[in-house]
């Protein structure tokens, strides 16, 4: 358990300033207060005082994250959440001082969002597995995982390693800001919006709980994202694995797999890919 007073390290000056600085190199489109990232480094010296008084006294609320639809190349769309670059900012502050303490806890077959992990690394660690004889992959899709996932399994996960309750406190709220789209506003019972800057964080630590399971069955497995692959050596073990992984994510978890897209695969199969 991390006991640290975590909040007053987040509302540093320092952390704040360095927070500032990568929202304005991320760009992005304005939220729901149309304030862009160029105007936010002036607002903060204006009322960044009044911001960290609101968020020690809890009484900062997040704006309702606006809902953005990105077509996908093979078809459908993609749910975007933008968040008000204010509260980009405070999220990214809230990222910096937490990710190397969940990080330290991360598997190191977890490669997406993660510091000094690339998407090369993964892809070459699935390669070494395969030329180890492991030639049967199991390849479990997660439907609509940052919109599916459960708000109290994944604060329990956050509190397991943190105590402060004014970061816990200030996180949940970012969960159920809200979702505004064309029609009004809506709620947000569930899942993390893509697009926050904590979300990223947020499903790696949820996840984790997958790896650590995968781990403790002594399974080859490589995670980027919601985008795992398992390597075994047969197509009856492989068919076991997909059994019970997906168990254990459904029940376990409360994540909901796509069993159309889930299948057991050669690593030559055209249908076969793993990140593009």
């Amino acid at each position: 358990m991390y006991t640290k007073n975590l909040m007053k390290e987040i509302l540093s000056h320092e952390n704040i300033e360095l927070a500032i600085g990568q929202v304005r190199r991320n760009k992005g489109k304005p939220g729901v207060d149309g304030m862009t990232v160029d105007e936010v480094k002036a607002y903060f010296v204006r009322n960044g005082l009044e911001v960290r008084k609101q968020i020690l006294q809890r009484q900062y609320n997040p704006q309702p994250v606006l809902r953005v639809e990105i077509p996908k190349p093979n078809g459908g769309v993609r749910l975007l959440g933008i968040p008000t670059v204010v509260d980009r900012v405070i999220q990214q502050a809230i990222s910096q001082v937490i990710t190397p303490i969940f990080d330290a806890e991360f598997s190191q077959y977890s490669y997406g969002f993660r510091p000094r992990k690339r998407a090369e690394m993964a892809i070459q660690q699935a390669l070494e597995y395969m030329n180890e004889g492991y030639q049967w992959v199991v390849d479990i899709d997660l439907e609509r995982f940052f919109d599916t996932v459960h708000h109290d399994r994944l604060m329990n996960l956050v509190a397991r390693t943190i105590e402060d309750g004014d970061v816990i406190s200030l996180i949940r709220k970012y969960l159920v800001s809200g979702i505004r789209t064309d029609e009004g506003d809506i709620e947000s019972t569930m899942g993390t919006p893509q697009g926050g800057n904590l979300s990223p964080l947020l499903s790696n630590i949820m996840l984790n709980e997958l790896d650590k399971e995968l781990e403790s069955r002594q399974l080859r497995f490589v995670r980027y994202a919601d985008d795992c692959i398992i390597l075994v050596k047969s197509e009856m073990s492989a068919r076991r694995v997909m059994r019970n992984i997906v168990r254990f994510i459904e029940d376990k978890l409360g994540l909901i797999v796509n069993a159309e897209k889930s299948k057991i695969v050669r690593p030559n199969n055209p249908e076969f890919k793993f990140l593009g």
